[in-house]
């Protein structure tokens, strides 16, 4: 019997060519830490903003990917920005991309609202960064990009812990009796007084324990130093917001922007580094 041929790495490259404008601008990029940009027709406008540690690495890769060759065949030039470490790397990516909305970037498109629990007795509250300042606001938990998202979070603690639903303040008690969860003993009982509230609220907190927000823990703003041989960025950073990088202490010290607001990506970026101490910091 004839075999048929399959034909899997084959057809997952039909109708891609090599960019050969771009494999040769690609020469002068360095391996270094950075941000690249893929600019379209127009010259400046960006399709995609990426980073890497390594510049000239990340971006030959793309074009080695057949995957993404729609965006290569828009795509006239690659510039891109040097910086001296990995953090300001992140940092840039994700201010230019706000900044500039590049066609082909999706995750970090938009500066969207962010929503946390707050815990105001034995219901949690979901509150919002434009009404309060997250970077200094204790017992916050959770950064969601919705309200949705934020009750969604809480329902699985109350699934995983047997917390209960009336207690927190997701469904309505009908009288004195135990709710409905707590008759397939999915409810640990705080609504008809086999668990305390105190006990039931323990318990929340510790199972959101791990994802407390951390308020910026200096009176005002910090320089975090990078390094690559003898050059020397220091980012400038305040309420967890990123206000931009220069190389002396003196220039560090006149940025004296006021933070417009919680900005989760400086807050994901920059929370582990500066909490484990592993970053170099000076206050400013």
């Amino acid at each position: 019997m004839k075999r048929v041929a399959r034909r899997t790495d084959f057809d997952a490259t039909l109708g891609y060519e090599y960019p050969t404008h771009l494999r040769e601008s690609i020469s002068d990029l360095p391996s270094t830490p950075g941000v690249y940009i893929f600019h379209g027709e127009s010259g400046d406008l960006p399709l995609y903003i990426g980073k890497s540690v390594n510049i000239r690495s990340r971006v030959m890769s793309h074009l080695r990917t057949a995957d993404e060759a729609r965006m290569l065949k828009q795509t006239e030039k690659i510039t891109c920005i040097r910086t001296t470490g990995e953090i300001g790397a992140l940092l840039l990516e994700a201010r230019l991309i706000k900044e500039q909305q590049p066609l082909f970037n999706q995750k970090l498109r938009r500066s969207r609202q962010m929503c946390s629990l707050r815990i105001d007795g034995d219901k949690p509250e979901v509150v919002y960064s434009n009404q309060i300042d997250f970077s200094n606001t204790p017992d916050l938990y959770g950064l969601y990009a919705s309200r949705h998202a934020a009750l969604e979070a809480l329902k699985n603690i109350a699934d995983e812990q047997r917390l209960c639903l009336s207690v927190l303040g997701l469904e309505k008690l009908s009288g004195d009796r135990p709710c409905f969860r707590a008759m397939l003993n999915r409810c640990a009982g705080a609504c008809h007084g086999q668990e305390t509230h105190a006990a039931h609220r323990r318990r929340l907190l510790d199972s959101l324990s791990h994802s407390r927000v951390i308020c910026w823990p200096y009176s005002g703003a910090i320089g975090l130093i990078e390094t690559l041989d003898d050059e020397t960025q220091i980012h400038v950073v305040k309420n967890w917001f990123y206000l931009g990088s220069v190389a002396t202490v003196e220039q560090a010290r006149t940025l004296h922007l006021t933070a417009p607001g919680f900005d989760s990506d400086g807050y994901k970026i920059l929370c582990k580094p500066i909490m484990n101490g592993s970053a170099q910091i000076i206050e400013l």
